[in-house]
């Protein structure tokens, strides 16, 4: 009599998304498993696309200038900087020296305002709620930054072509030099209750690994690539707007996991403290527009323009017949990267760790998409 086992896996396919409560943003992925073990990952996006690129090519150069702002609407600056940057590569036009200050010091709070969103909802999305409520507090302190200076708090439209759309108000630099001393010991408080926790150790720990050689075949970049040891910052390496006159360390990590990009975002917000602090001590006098800037009609050419957003290298690429719009346009979206890399760090995770790795690796999907 042949004995029966006493268990049994099938393979299974299970459709996690479109709207799964874990995900960031509209995605869904198609999971196969064996029991509990992850064997394929497939995810299907699109569901945000709004054909950005395509409208673009029916738009003059400064009224395209909102649209990046759609895309990582959690970074829109970025985004925002750069377009405009691509333009002025593309017409020869140069930004006032204050504006470059300017667009560091944005760009660095605008990467402590993502980065304190995306640890909020990674915390949230592995049980540690409190931490979620503490981000969101200092978060918020950012926003009122940039409401007081643009009089929005999510897509600014700042930036402008040859510059910035206006000066720092007054009162700007005090609430902000206030809130350069309050930060360090908020994110003291985030490693005591968070980066030493064993709970959260065990669940980010070995957990969505990527070797460094993987990582650069899938083109990471920001701290999903530094996570697994690639030392590449544009703004070190290929400096803009005033990186080149400012000082500051690229935090990397070999662990290449979960927790290793973890610990690269915690080390690059203090990081941006200390480059925000330097633009303030720095700025220059002066104008924050390029005069004479109205009707744009670069050469025919082609040019291509990428900053360090806070998701990794953001790229424009923009191609002139000589009119006032793009023949074409398009976008290179680092979180298009990252989530293509995926089925490479989920394989032989279990279903829980597949939500563990999503929220490390900070996708927008507005910026997939497009």
């Amino acid at each position: 009599m042949s004995q029966v086992p006493l268990t049994r896996t099938e393979t299974r396919v299970l459709s996690m998304g479109p709207q799964h409560p874990s995900m960031h943003g509209v995605l869904r992925l198609e999971l196969t498993l064996e029991g509990e073990v992850i064997t394929r990952v497939r995810p299907d996006i699109g569901f945000l696309h709004r054909g950005l690129e395509k409208m673009a090519e029916s738009r003059t150069y400064p009224q395209f200038v909102p649209y990046p702002d759609r895309m990582d609407y959690v970074a829109s600056f970025a985004n925002n900087l750069a377009y405009c940057q691509a333009v002025e590569k593309l017409a020869g036009i140069e930004a006032p020296r204050r504006a470059l200050w300017q667009r560091s010091l944005f760009l660095e709070l605008q990467r402590l305002a993502s980065h304190l969103i995306w640890l909020g909802t990674f915390g949230l999305d592995i049980g540690a709620w409190s931490l979620f409520l503490y981000c969101f507090r200092e978060r918020e302190q950012i926003l009122d930054l940039f409401e007081m200076t643009t009089g929005a708090r999510l897509t600014y439209s700042h930036n402008r072509i040859g510059g910035l759309a206006k000066d720092l108000p007054e009162g700007f630099e005090r609430a902000c030099r206030q809130y350069l001393k309050e930060m360090p010991k908020r994110l003291e408080e985030y490693d005591a209750l968070f980066t030493g926790n064993p709970i959260l150790r065990a669940r980010l720990d070995g957990v969505g690994r990527i070797s460094r050689e993987d990582a650069i075949s899938y083109g990471l970049s920001g701290p999903n690539g530094r996570g697994s040891g690639v030392d590449y910052d544009l703004r070190r390496d290929e400096p803009f707007a005033a990186y080149s006159e400012l000082d500051f360390a690229v935090p990397t990590s070999d662990l290449g996991d979960c927790l290793g990009r973890y610990l690269v975002r915690i080390e690059e917000m203090r990081q941006s403290l200390r480059i925000i602090e330097q633009t303030l001590d720095g700025l220059p006098e002066g104008e924050v527009l390029a005069k004479g800037v109205k009707v744009i009609k670069p050469p025919v050419g082609e040019c291509y323009s990428h900053v360090e957003s806070p998701r990794g290298d953001f790229g424009v690429f923009l191609v002139s017949d000589g009119s006032d719009k793009p023949v074409r346009s398009h976008f290179r979206s680092p979180t298009f990267c990252s989530l293509s890399a995926v089925p490479e760090m989920a394989k032989g995770a279990k279903i829980a760790d597949i939500v563990a790795i999503i929220g490390s690796i900070d996708i927008v999907l507005g910026e997939v998409d497009r």
